[in-house]
């Protein structure tokens, strides 16, 4: 029963993997050729005209976009590699990246009040919790 939960586990960090990979490049994708929202308000419509504040607005989507690209290749890196090997430290390595993610998302809310955007690192930290106690046995199994 052990493996196919390790094996439940991995497959399932994997699925989350890919998800926020393609919602990463969804995003650059909209950073570099889309006008997306801003507090409901389109980023050309803030820009009013102003080049410049709307290759800014683009500029900082596209640099989360590419934060957000870079963590899920390591993630899904470490997820191949060492996790689905049975590796201890690859299992608090995930905990603790999904952790991050959910605290300083969750900081908005805390520092500026603003909920939107919340959601999606909370989902993510679920998913991979469940994802990972899934395979908790490997915390005490003898090495």
């Amino acid at each position: 029963m052990g493996s196919k939960l390790r094996t439940v586990s991995w497959v399932l960090l994997a699925i989350v993997g890919v998800l926020v990979a393609v919602g990463s490049l969804g995003s650059a994708v909209l950073a570099y050729r889309g006008d997306f929202p801003i507090g409901g308000v389109s980023i050309g419509q803030i820009a009013g005209g102003r080049e410049e504040v709307l290759l800014g607005l683009r500029g900082a989507r596209g640099t989360a976009a590419a934060w957000s690209a870079a963590w899920t290749a390591l993630f899904l890196v470490v997820v191949f590699g060492p996790y689905r090997r049975g590796d201890v430290t690859a299992w608090w390595g995930i905990l603790v990246s999904a952790l991050v993610l959910a605290a300083v998302a969750g900081a908005r809310v805390a520092f500026i009040g603003v909920r939107p955007g919340f959601g999606a690192p909370l989902v993510l930290l679920g998913v991979v919790v469940v994802a990972l106690l899934l395979d908790a046995r490997r915390l005490t199994a003898p090495r």
